[in-house]
């Protein structure tokens, strides 16, 4: 299978999830806010401001995934992907809701595995 087909369908792939996560996140999505209480923010307009800025990087993410897929910014994408998905249980769902999201870091990990792992610190920057 040609390569450039299966990197425009992760980048694709990836950039929908963060723009999915990151519209609701803007949207201050009720279910989201109350999470932070679960770590010590109690104050609904200090967790909606929060995530709204969370929503923001999501967006951010998806356009540099889709436009230049840099390795800091897949990096990014892995290691937040993990923690949202692992998120679930922490804040009290079924460990299986973390399950389910694996594909939100194991696609942008694939990408970033596709492009070549960086060698030196510059080439997180290509």
């Amino acid at each position: 299978m040609n390569t450039k087909l299966m990197e425009w369908v992760l980048r694709i792939a990836v950039a929908g999830e963060f723009i999915g996560h990151g519209v609701f996140a803007l949207q201050g999505k009720a279910q989201w806010v109350g999470w932070f209480s679960k770590f010590g923010i109690s104050d609904v307009g200090l967790a909606t401001q929060l995530l709204f800025i969370v929503g923001l990087m999501d967006l951010t993410v998806a356009l540099f995934v889709l436009v230049k897929p840099m390795r800091f910014v897949l990096l990014w994408a892995v290691l937040w992907g993990f923690w949202t998905a692992l998120l679930r249980p922490i804040v009290g769902e079924p460990i299986w809701d973390f399950v389910e999201r694996w594909a939100n870091w194991g696609a942008p990990l694939a990408l970033l595995l596709l492009s070549g792992w960086p060698q030196n610190f510059k080439e997180w920057f290509k």
